[in-house]
């Protein structure tokens, strides 16, 4: 399992700021779909995520334990 951590816009959407995934072994871009087809988001193409509090890219794979964070972009001043 992986903790999933969602904020902004997307822990709106979601109705909670973490969700557990089955998900070692899966890529970001394979995550993001999951959550897609899960619960209603807005696309997460544009989305900035990090495992383990480094940002990553859709291609790296996530490792059992690891800690995932979607982190939308976001205005104001």
């Amino acid at each position: 399992m992986i903790q999933v951590l969602l904020f902004a816009r997307v822990q709106e959407e979601v109705g909670t700021d973490r969700l557990e995934a089955d998900a070692a072994g899966k890529s970001i871009k394979e995550l993001k779909r999951w959550m897609e087809d899960r619960y209603p988001v807005s696309s997460l193409s544009r989305t900035m995520t990090a495992v383990n509090e480094e940002f990553a890219n859709d291609d790296e794979v996530i490792n059992e334990g690891d800690t995932v964070a979607f982190i939308p972009p976001v205005s104001g001043g």
